[in-house]
């Protein structure tokens, strides 16, 4: 059973969650805006290198994280993995040491 939230605590975690989103879509509109640039001027300066694909990849994993965090997507470290480890840690701190 999870926690039992106020309404004032619910509406704060609410809150934060738009901010998460507001600014994953920010980031996402900057990503959209600035890598036509970037190839732009590397087909400009050094066509024969295509150096625009390791920032559009770079940039664009972050960008992928980023938005698994905004909307809690998380295959791996997910709220049950932290709900499991809070526990574990809380019980080793709870168990008697013999020395």
């Amino acid at each position: 059973m999870g926690p039992n939230y106020t309404e004032a605590e619910r509406y704060y975690e609410a809150q934060k969650k738009v901010k998460e989103i507001r600014g994953f879509y920010g980031h996402l509109t900057v990503y959209l805006l600035c890598n036509p640039i970037v190839i732009v001027v590397n087909l400009m300066t050094s066509p024969g290198y295509l150096w625009f694909i390791w920032c559009l990849l770079g940039w664009g994993v972050g960008l992928i994280s980023h938005g698994l965090k905004a909307f809690e997507f998380s295959p791996f470290f997910n709220k049950e993995w932290e709900e499991r480890k809070i526990r574990e840690i809380l019980e080793k701190e709870n168990k008697p040491t013999w020395k």
